[in-house]
């Protein structure tokens, strides 16, 4: 079973992702902002982090940089997940090193497919 690492400073969103992510049979682990999501990939390695931009403290721009970039966590897809929804956004992500860029609200079967398209792909 995978592990999706979710992070997210909104409980609502966070929610609605566990929903969606166990229904599909993945296994789910969840950050509140980017300074615990970069800490929690380091700790438990997850197959893939679904990342939030917009959180107090580091970003999920720095956090997404801070993974991509890590010895231990280079590996694992970056999926971004943000209402931030101009090209500039989404050029910038994949420079920090994001595998994926969605745009809230995300449509349930767009998630899945993008999600599983990069678990494949590793």
């Amino acid at each position: 079973m995978s592990r999706i690492l979710i992070v997210d400073d909104s409980p609502t969103e966070t929610f609605r992702f566990r929903e969606i992510l166990t229904k599909h049979g993945f296994e789910v682990i969840e950050a509140a902002n980017g300074a615990d999501g970069v800490t929690m990939a380091q700790a438990e390695l997850p197959d893939l982090v679904l990342m939030d931009v917009v959180m107090p403290g580091v970003n999920g721009f720095q956090a997404t940089r801070q993974i991509a970039r890590g010895a231990t966590t280079k590996h694992i897809p970056i999926v971004i997940v943000s209402t931030k929804d101009q090209a500039t956004d989404r050029v910038w992500g994949k420079r920090q090193g994001a595998s994926d860029y969605l745009t809230k609200p995300v449509d349930e079967n767009q998630l899945i497919d993008v999600i599983k398209h990069h678990l494949n792909a590793g």
